[in-house]
């Protein structure tokens, strides 16, 4: 536990690749400000999404519980008959806090729920609802006429063809407008005079402060200023190795939502350009964050600030010839982000522990000095954040899903090496992620993979039992499990 109570800044991404960032090796893509970050803190090499969907994992980082326990388990615009908002009862992290004394904001995206806000949940903020930016909210108009700056426009979409014959849904364009007139820059500004409000309960009174900047990109499309569209060649886009996916033995739904987003009818150049700009759209979003780093040195918060940086769960951008997200458990999706920083508390340095969005609501409490109840499933991140990993920290990360356009449970498991996914609809998954790490081969009938696969059911099953995820009655059944 610290010696003193920090305030705490989370900067969270929507659909942000962890392979877009530098430190974590991205070749072309440039975040400066990100990778400044890194070097002066914790990098998580080993992080995770817990389900590879707004709502649900939204829900899961504000509760610190698995999704199959607090319900919201759709996003509302494909929501498929689940919960349309929070179930009274469960406790959220900023009541803790409030509770403990802090004063708790949110700037941007929210997307848990379809009515309720954040002011429902003792944050301080306007509820921007939707998973895409509204981009004719009143506030944001507000912003746009103050400034002198044009509303709202698109030009030179860039779309495909759906198997009905009718136009795709927008994958890129290109935003009338300068970066001054972005959603990414719009919430950049009001974060910044959050910062200066919290600032001056701080350093007068005392008052430490929570607060969070939900950024609605990189998610698709990238509509995005003709600068940042331009920054990058798309000559540099590589091909990757899963843009050749089949789908052999693979769960028919992956061809469906392949279809689905109308991979096949762009030409491969089309997606070098879309690749492109999404690496342009995460530029963007990096500069937004650096000006907000710097409004915090300015505000002398740096030191006495820990600050978060991640993705709720990141996007396909073509690999596996998929886009946005779904019934699909690859790494593409799954594999997130994730950084830490409190100058003088946290050593500089990589982490190699696994560790998920759910855990960071255990953090936030332990560094406030909470206690973390009993009921909450995630693992605080504080001891790892300052080097050390706790003998039973876990090897290995579990996933769940429940649709998206459709009801469509999933469960799995992902060690160092393997990963095991669950689909009572279809073929159930398993890789070899040393030696396909592309996930290109499923090996769950392969004879020669009998003994992994039965010790990742048998990991799986047990944790679905502990973890009263009722989805264990299919596989009591179907597999040698107990």
């Amino acid at each position: 536990m610290p010696t003193h109570r920090p305030n705490i800044v989370l900067l969270l991404t929507d659909q942000q690749r962890r392979d877009t960032l530098g430190c974590y090796g991205a070749p072309v893509c440039r975040t400066p400000h990100l990778d400044r970050v890194a070097a002066q803190g914790v990098r998580f090499d080993q992080a995770y999404t817990n389900t590879a969907i707004c709502t649900a994992v939204r829900a899961s980082l504000l509760t610190g519980l698995e999704p199959h326990k607090h319900g919201m388990l759709a996003n509302f615009e494909r929501n498929v008959g689940y919960p349309w908002e929070l179930p009274e009862g469960l406790v959220p992290f900023s009541h803790y806090l409030n509770s403990a004394g802090y004063r708790c904001g949110v700037v941007g995206k929210w997307h848990l729920g379809l009515t309720r806000g954040p002011e429902c949940y003792g944050f301080e903020g306007t509820h921007f609802p939707g998973w895409d930016a509204p981009k004719h909210h009143p506030e944001y108009e507000a912003y746009l006429e103050k400034h002198g700056l044009p509303r709202w426009s698109v030009r030179d979409e860039i779309r495909g063809t759906f198997p009905n014959g009718k136009p795709s849904i927008a994958l890129a364009g290109i935003y009338q407008g300068p970066v001054e007139g972005t959603y990414p820059y719009f919430l950049a500004e009001r974060t910044i005079q959050r910062l200066q409000e919290y600032a001056r309960g701080y350093h007068d009174q005392g008052q430490p402060f929570f607060l969070r900047t939900d950024f609605f990109g990189p998610h698709l499309p990238y509509f995005i200023p003709q600068e940042y569209a331009d920054l990058y060649d798309p000559a540099l886009v590589q091909r990757s190795p899963s843009m050749d996916e089949t789908f052999e033995d693979k769960p028919r739904v992956h061809l469906w939502y392949s279809q689905h987003w109308a991979f096949d009818t762009y030409p491969w150049e089309t997606w070098q350009k879309i690749v492109a700009m999404y690496w342009g759209y995460v530029t963007l979003i990096d500069e937004q964050i650096g000006r907000i780093l710097q409004a915090m040195d300015d505000l002398g918060l740096t030191e006495h600030t820990a600050l978060f940086f991640s993705a709720d769960h990141a996007g396909f951008v073509g690999n596996h010839r998929l886009s946005d997200k779904g019934p699909e458990m690859y790494d593409d999706i799954y594999r997130i982000p994730m950084l830490a920083r409190w100058p003088g508390h946290f050593p500089v340095g990589a982490c190699d522990a696994f560790v998920t969005l759910m855990d960071l609501m255990p953090t936030f409490l332990e560094l406030a000095g909470v206690p973390i109840p009993e009921i909450v499933d995630g693992r605080s991140l504080l001891p790892l954040c300052q080097g050390a990993v706790p003998p039973n920290w876990p090897d290995e990360v579990f996933f769940q899903f429940h649709g998206h356009h459709f009801p469509y449970p999933q469960r799995g498991i992902r060690t160092r090496t393997h990963k095991l996914v669950v689909n009572p609809a279809d073929v159930n998954e398993l890789y070899d992620l040393t030696a396909d790490p592309y996930e290109l081969h499923n090996r769950i009938n392969d004879p020669a993979y009998a003994d992994v696969r039965r010790d990742l059911l048998q990991r799986l099953y047990r944790h679905l039992v502990d973890k009263r995820d009722n989805f264990y009655h299919w596989m009591t059944t179907m597999f040698e499990v107990s």
